[in-house]
């Protein structure tokens, strides 16, 4: 069984460093990279879109709400077309970049709250299907919400995503903080192995909720990434 480790990474900003990118690259198969709307701008995505060429990650755009000063992790209230238009700018800007390098693009993933909002909303799943469907590429996102039904209904790849290190609610929803505290990386391991063999993860209070992993994710912003992400690597390499 494939199952492919990706990042979200890519994020910082000017003279603003976010994660370890570099670090993170021998432990990944995938980059998701941001597109200048949560974080990034045009010589960290050039880059980053470089770092993953030269390290044979596959290269995803990571698109996001226009909240800036927030890193994407507030909602906001955006009608269909609108939310539309702002991701095919997006994965417009990487793709230059990708253009730049000859590297294909790979995959697209919602950031932060915009994920999260399309895992419950259909007019913002459907945002994303309108968006996704130019490119003809897999969209990342969690099984049995509006992620799949819509992507599926719509014809768009699906890919269902697992988080190694962020927890779940009893309802299945990630639970999205403005910033990342460090992460047991055996304990993260041991929740992908559980996701793997099992098709299960305990919530933050401990009920037990189906979950299907076909891509892991590692967020290049916990204190510790790296050791999670080694971690997380060799536990998917043991299956």
């Amino acid at each position: 069984m494939h199952v492919d480790v990706n990042c979200d990474m890519g994020e910082s900003f000017g003279l603003y460093k976010m994660g370890d990118d570099e670090g993170m690259m021998p432990y990944i198969t995938q980059a998701n990279i941001a597109c200048g709307f949560h974080g990034s701008d045009p010589n960290h995505m050039r880059s980053t879109v470089e770092l993953a060429r030269r390290n044979n990650v596959k290269i995803g755009a990571h698109f996001s709400l226009p909240d800036l000063a927030g890193f994407g992790r507030r909602e906001m209230k955006i009608d269909r077309e609108e939310m539309a238009n702002i991701i095919l700018y997006q994965i417009g800007a990487l793709k230059g970049f990708l253009d730049a390098s000859g590297v294909a693009l790979s995959h697209l993933k919602p950031h932060g709250a915009l994920y999260g909002m399309a895992a419950r909303m259909e007019h913002i799943a459907h945002a994303v299907a309108d968006a996704a469907e130019v490119y003809g590429v897999p969209v990342l996102g969690l099984a049995g919400t509006q992620h799949e039904m819509v992507y599926k209904e719509r014809g768009i790849p699906f890919l269902a995503e697992f988080y190694a290190d962020l927890e779940y609610d009893d309802n299945g929803r990630l639970i999205i903080t403005r910033s990342h505290g460090e992460v047991d990386p055996g304990y993260a391991a041991s929740r992908v192995l559980d996701a793997m063999r099992n098709g299960k993860v305990d919530s933050v209070n401990g009920k037990s909720l189906p979950v299907r992993a076909e891509t892991v994710c590692v967020h290049s912003d916990t204190p510790n990434a790296i050791d999670i992400a080694k971690a997380v690597n060799e536990a998917i390499n043991q299956l």
